[in-house]
């Protein structure tokens, strides 16, 4: 099993692409952990919402749908200055393996602050039938949008 990681710092209001599309699409990824933490832990409030999406975003809302088939993954993260809260994540993904790139994105409705992800995807060779299948998945969402 081969492990690929991702981090980064994603502003409010952005969208973040991690590239993992190939020429076959023989590829495919699963997520295994999603982890987030404010920029300045312990002096600053935020209340993140980032969102991995298997198709591109033309906007950024905190709002979740988990509905929604072309929602991979979302990560809710807390944290205050103040006593009255403490920190915590509650993280959500789903087992659907895709082999198309995928979209982060980030709004936070307390202060606009940024926010840190790590991101942790195994990695699966595709045969002929899962690869046709994981692509007509992300064809189908796009058509869908």
């Amino acid at each position: 099993m081969t492990i690929k990681s991702f981090r980064g710092k994603i502003n409010d209001g952005a969208i973040d692409l991690i590239s993992l599309h190939t020429n076959d699409g023989s590829v495919g990824y699963k997520i295994k952990k999603l982890q987030l933490i404010g920029a300045l832990p312990g002096n600053e409030t935020v209340e993140a919402v980032v969102k991995i999406y298997k198709i591109p975003q033309t906007s950024v809302d905190g709002a979740v749908d988990l509905s929604d088939n072309t929602l991979a993954g979302v990560g809710f993260y807390v944290s205050s200055i103040t006593e009255e809260w403490a920190t915590h994540n509650i993280l959500i993904f789903d087992n659907e393996v895709f082999n198309q790139d995928i979209y982060i994105t980030h709004h936070d409705a307390s202060t606009g602050s940024p926010v840190n992800y790590y991101l942790e995807l195994e990695q699966i060779k595709l045969d002929l039938n899962e690869n046709t299948v994981a692509t007509l998945k992300d064809i189908r969402n796009i058509a869908g949008q």
